[in-house]
């Protein structure tokens, strides 16, 4: 798993396959002009429907969806290293930050504050397309099945699972080190690839947009205050920790909730016609579908309220103890300076 942890090593696989992509594409045609690139479903996004509009095309879904999953893993990995270690952790030093702790935390945070702020915004312009807009959810249940997509909204959707799976191979394979609230930050990711998953699966990509959304957009603000916190600037940190609060509380609880009460009272505004399960027709909502969409969106708001109580222990903790830390990690001033020697245990006798 090298190149989990090696930019080089990423960026050399996803090279490989687009010099095989390229090369197709430039001896091919001269050869079987009718043979399809087998490399282009791990670049590119697949089954684009043949009597959509040009100026206006429209994608299905499919197995090779899995290809563009594997390859943007890895891309992924690639872009994560890569700001981690030549652009976060520079800065942070830059910045005055020399515990080696706080140097992967600072990477760790500032690769998640340029994330979410990318695909929060990204997320909101979206739904902005959509008639869901904001959170209109008898929106997820009108229009179903949601089987033909933008080419934008297939690739957010998939590179946004993408992003998923390769941070829970990051935890599981402990590359970063382990909170205090690993168990949850674990059951978080399987539960969002299982809800993500699903939804793209059944057709249920609106509902998905708008978990995602509530996501990412409370995470930015949360990025934001840790990284202040990191960085020693106390008063600022509070600040921002005091503005992420109600920001998180209306994303992961009000619209969460919103949400959940949307599949347990509107399901049944899905079309009769499409109240059936026939896969093949992209149609899959039979009654019991409601409690597959309901449960792993309930458990995702058990998580959010767990973390909330770390939250406002916080929040307790700044005005009436003036202690302002990170609840979920172990103690960030652990570990030496970076580059600086290792300390020799005394020789000398009490």
């Amino acid at each position: 798993m090298r190149w989990m942890t090696v930019p080089l090593s990423s960026l050399k696989l996803l090279g490989i396959v687009f010099v095989m992509w390229a090369n197709w594409e430039l001896i091919t045609p001269f050869v079987a002009p009718d043979l399809a690139n087998p490399f282009a479903p791990l670049i590119f996004i697949s089954y684009r429907i043949p009597d959509s509009p040009a100026d206006a095309p429209k994608y299905a879904k499919g197995p090779l969806d899995l290809l563009f999953l594997l390859y943007y893993v890895i891309v992924w990995s690639f872009v994560r290293q890569s700001l981690t270690l030549h652009i976060l952790r520079p800065l942070a030093r830059r910045l005055g930050i020399k515990k080696s702790a706080k140097l992967d935390r600072f990477g760790e945070q500032g690769y998640a504050l340029l994330y979410f702020s990318f695909f929060g915004s990204l997320g909101i312009y979206v739904m902005s397309q959509l008639p869901t807009w904001w959170y209109r959810t008898e929106h997820f249940w009108i229009e179903y099945p949601h089987w033909q997509m933008t080419p934008l909204i297939k690739r957010y959707y998939l590179m946004q699972l993408a992003y998923w799976i390769q941070q829970l191979i990051v935890l599981i394979l402990r590359l970063e080190k382990p909170r205090k609230d690993f168990t949850e930050l674990v059951i978080h990711h399987l539960v969002t690839i299982w809800l993500v998953g699903w939804s793209y699966s059944v057709n249920l990509t609106y509902i998905g947009n708008a978990i995602f959304l509530t996501m990412d957009v409370s995470d930015v603000f949360l990025a934001n205050a840790k990284l202040l916190n990191y960085l020693g600037l106390e008063l600022t940190s509070s600040i921002a920790f005091a503005i992420f609060i109600p920001i998180w509380t209306y994303m992961r609880h009000y619209l969460n909730i919103r949400i959940l009460i949307s599949v347990w009272n509107e399901f049944d505004l899905i079309p009769m016609s499409a109240r059936s399960f026939e896969p093949a027709k992209g149609i899959w909502m039979v009654w019991w579908m409601r409690y597959q969409i309901f449960i792993p969106i309930l458990l995702l708001q058990f998580v959010n309220l767990f973390w909330s109580f770390l939250i406002w222990r916080i929040l307790y903790r700044i005005l009436f103890k003036g202690i302002v830390a990170d609840e979920r990690s172990d103690d960030e001033d652990d570990g030496e300076d970076e580059g600086a020697a290792p300390k020799r245990e005394s020789k000398k006798q009490k």
